[in-house]
């Protein structure tokens, strides 16, 4: 299932773009949260960012507030956060929601392209990566205790394709 390139996407600065702007990079969605165990995979994130921004790799941070209220912060305090504890350099969007009705259109295609186990769409928790091919398809998904070092392998598979 390829990803569409008219999904509207909010920065968390404000502005608005397009997911076509991503279009012919290879792509690491993750949805965030600071107050999290999962938290310091901010430092593995920013790293894949620094090692892979220059072949193709877009890494994405969408915050979201919906598992055990770990990211209560505005917009302006996620920024902060993210800058001044982990040096994030990729680009962060605004906070959204991955499940139930008010979820964010590109969590609604990516749970449907790339299931979880036993089929469940659902995202568990904090810190869900989905990597999308050059082309757009949806490869796969991993779980909150994967840790970004973990993906490298896949990662750079997918940027020599």
């Amino acid at each position: 299932m390829t990803l569409p390139s008219d999904i509207e996407l909010r920065r968390i600065d404000g502005s608005t773009t397009t997911t076509g702007e991503f279009a012919g990079k290879v792509l690491l969605i993750v949805n965030t949260a600071s107050r999290c165990g999962f938290t310091p995979q901010y430092a593995g994130l920013q790293a894949l960012h620094a090692a892979y921004a220059g072949r193709g790799l877009v890494v994405m941070g969408f915050p979201c507030n919906q598992f055990g209220q770990q990211e209560p912060g505005d917009a302006t305090a996620i920024a902060d956060f993210c800058e001044t504890k982990f040096s994030v350099g990729f680009p962060m969007f605004d906070k959204i929601e991955v499940n139930g009705e008010r979820a964010h259109p590109l969590f609604r295609h990516l749970k449907s392209a790339a299931p979880g186990l036993l089929g469940s769409e659902a995202i568990k928790w904090n810190f869900t990566k989905f990597l999308v091919g050059r082309d757009g398809k949806v490869v796969s998904r991993h779980a909150p205790t994967s840790s970004p070092e973990s993906l490298t392998q896949e990662i750079e598979a997918l940027l020599a394709a």
